[in-house]
């Protein structure tokens, strides 16, 4: 019953990359503003980069721009976020997310969870020297 399944997460080393990939089985993505989101036990969810349902433009964090890409694969009706110059920072469960109204520019809040309509499991991302 997961509304969005990631995949990809893994060890890495420093200065390595990673591709996480969110495919949904009973949502048409294409219709939806699609979020990574990461977390490290302790602190709230960080926002990552998101994607629009419409034309497919991105938004991303500061922390992550220019090493993180986004992207959408409508025929395989999946989001991929493509991972490179890691550093340990960048390690946490990272959760993808989607949902038909809430835009990219928006700033969901400390309820996200509850705002964000679909979600997935988490895949472990581990960046270790």
């Amino acid at each position: 019953q997961l509304d969005l399944v990631e995949s990809g997460g893994g060890l890495v080393h420093p200065g390595g990359s990673l591709r996480l990939s969110c495919a949904a089985s009973f949502l048409d993505l294409d219709f939806y503003y699609v979020r990574w989101f990461r977390q490290v036990p302790g602190k709230a969810l960080e926002g990552v980069p998101c994607i629009s349902g419409s034309d497919g433009y991105t938004v991303y964090s500061d922390s992550v721009k220019g090493r993180f890409t986004m992207s959408r694969d409508n025929a395989k009706n999946t989001v991929n976020l493509e991972m490179s110059s890691l550093s340990e920072e960048d390690t946490g469960v990272y959760y993808c997310a989607a949902d038909p109204r809430v835009p990219c520019e928006s700033i969901p809040g400390p309820n996200v969870r509850m705002i964000l309509d679909y979600w997935g499991q988490g895949t472990q991302v581990t960046v270790y020297s």
